[in-house]
């Protein structure tokens, strides 16, 4: 094993330079990795155990940056959360209907996860006022997508913007119950209107034009609330109001986190590496049908079921890699992933299409932009679509300098090229990377096998 290949260059005590030098006889990638968390299931988990009764246990928490800020938010409306850890983290929930107005702004940090999902609940707490923010990412990104069902169902809530950007103030209120035919697909929106209607005396109904990532459907059940789903319709009705009891989470690996050591394993040459304990929700395994419509060598071990969450190993070795087009109902499934399978169309025969995920220009920055111009900057043949991106394979990477643009998956996606680049990368502000991966660069040298 060797971390010569990486050096991490630290910038004013903050920001942080990763520099990859590959060696001329090139490298190659063996091991078995644990990865963190799933993020999607930390967040509910603690969202859901600070409003329901009782205690709730959570092991394999992802301490990433993400779910620091939903702790913290549900910490100052009065939910007693023990200090973050992988091992056990226990949350001493107040029960629902009982978030108390907090004394200050709460700070969603970088987290759209926490600001959509905590959205619901605020709004649906009669008598107390809230503010919520973020940083300027988050200020940036849209909000409307929920404030608008919310105020359907009679929330009031002001910000920016016609009310669609953070910093955001809400006056809550008792809702009414809505049917929301959502425009996307959106496990955010889903969860937002989901979550409001824990509280909304009635049926509230959220319909999609395809199905995203079902965690909150899961954990809500196991929580306790009464939930009726339609598959054939991609809708899910919450009945309320609801009763949650505390329960005991286990956090399987998150499949997000996996993607870059999958691509990884199958674009550097004579790699084999497992991947343990990955989340295999079929809501989330986009990832794995899109790599094996491109022909990597990917194989699912030890499969079994974890606390309701399908889990599996995974083996991924190096392998020629196909174009093919990625579009249309898996996009919902694979949303997060695309700046990492732009990467693998990089080193796939032909020309790839991605499309239908124009939700990749309002995430934490505008990755189909971002991407393109990075990888082009490479020597990549990468042409930016209004929804997507073209990319014609085959076209070796050269060093150069880079830019996370402070995303966490440009980063990490970023170093999975420079991997297989010719001379020496530097990619500016990894530090972006601890957000939702904070072993990301650690796990990294410990793999690389000269």
């Amino acid at each position: 094993m060797s971390s010569s290949v990486i050096t991490v260059e630290t910038k004013e005590n903050v920001s942080q330079n990763l520099v990859i030098q590959p060696p001329a006889s090139g490298l190659s990638l063996q091991g078995r990795i644990q990865i963190p968390g799933d993020k999607s299931i930390s967040h509910r988990a603690l969202m859901l155990g600070a409003i329901a009764q009782g205690q709730t246990q959570i092991k394999g928490l992802l301490l990433g940056e993400d779910p620091c800020s939903t702790a913290s938010c549900f910490q100052a409306m009065g939910a007693e959360i023990s200090e973050l850890n992988s091992e056990l983290v226990t949350v001493t929930g107040i029960g629902l209907g009982n978030l108390q107005e907090p004394a200050d702004v709460l700070n969603a940090g970088n987290s759209g996860t926490t600001m959509r999902l905590m959205l619901g609940l605020l709004a649906s707490h009669p008598g107390r006022f809230f503010t919520v923010t973020g940083d300027s990412s988050l200020r940036s990104r849209p909000m409307s997508r929920v404030v608008k069902p919310l105020q359907q169902m009679g929330a009031q809530i002001w910000g920016r913007q016609g009310n669609s950007l953070a910093p955001l103030a809400i006056s809550g209120q008792a809702l009414k119950p809505i049917h929301y035919h959502s425009p996307i697909a959106s496990a955010q929106v889903k969860s937002c209107i989901l979550l409001a209607g824990l509280l909304t005396e009635g049926q509230t109904t959220v319909t999609e034009p395809a199905l995203s990532r079902d965690h909150s459907e899961r954990m809500l059940r196991a929580f306790g609330a009464k939930l009726d789903i339609d598959p054939e319709t991609n809708s899910v009705t919450i009945t309320g109001p609801a009763h949650l009891v505390g329960q005991t989470v286990i956090v399987p690996g998150d499949i997000s986190s996996a993607a870059f050591w999958l691509v990884a394993g199958a674009i550097v040459p004579n790699s084999d590496l497992v991947i343990e304990n990955v989340g295999v929700n079929p809501t989330r395994t986009g990832i794995l049908e899109a790599l094996a419509m491109m022909g990597a060598d990917i194989q699912l071990l030890n499969e079994r079921e974890v606390a309701g969450e399908p889990v599996a190993d995974l083996r991924v070795r190096s392998s020629r890699l196909q174009s093919c087009t990625i579009a249309g109902e898996i996009i919902p499934r694979l949303i997060d992933e695309i700046p990492i399978l732009a990467v693998a169309a990089v080193f796939a025969e032909g020309r790839t299409v991605i499309k239908d995920a124009a939700e990749l220009r309002v995430k934490e920055s505008d990755r189909i932009a971002v991407m393109a111009q990075q990888l082009n900057q490479m020597g990549a043949k990468v042409t930016e679509l209004p929804d997507g991106m073209e990319i014609t394979g085959g076209t070796p990477l050269v060093a150069t300098d880079l830019d996370s643009y402070t995303d966490h998956r440009i980063a990490m996606s970023l170093a999975i090229a420079a991997l297989v680049a010719t001379g020496t990368t530097t990619i500016h502000r990894a530090e972006a990377a601890s957000i939702s991966y904070p072993n990301f660069i650690p796990t990294l040298q410990s793999v690389i096998s000269q």
